[in-house]
């Protein structure tokens, strides 16, 4: 979080394969699951990060 305690949105860049993009397009808009491709890929980080914690903790593994 920010100084102010408002969460803070860095800037990235990324190279992504254009069938991902085009996959996760399908999934983006009016009626579909996520407002924007920025939103599908943060999403979908969050969703592997869960993953990730779970698999960490499984093998014993402490986490942030």
């Amino acid at each position: 979080m920010g100084p102010s305690g408002a969460l803070t949105m860095p800037k990235i860049s990324l190279d992504m394969p254009a069938e991902l993009v085009e996959d996760l397009r399908k999934h983006v808009g009016d009626e579909h699951k996520f407002v924007s491709l920025a939103d599908a890929v943060r999403t979908a980080c969050r969703k592997l990060l869960d993953q990730l914690d779970e698999i960490d903790a499984r093998h014993g593994r402490g986490g942030d």
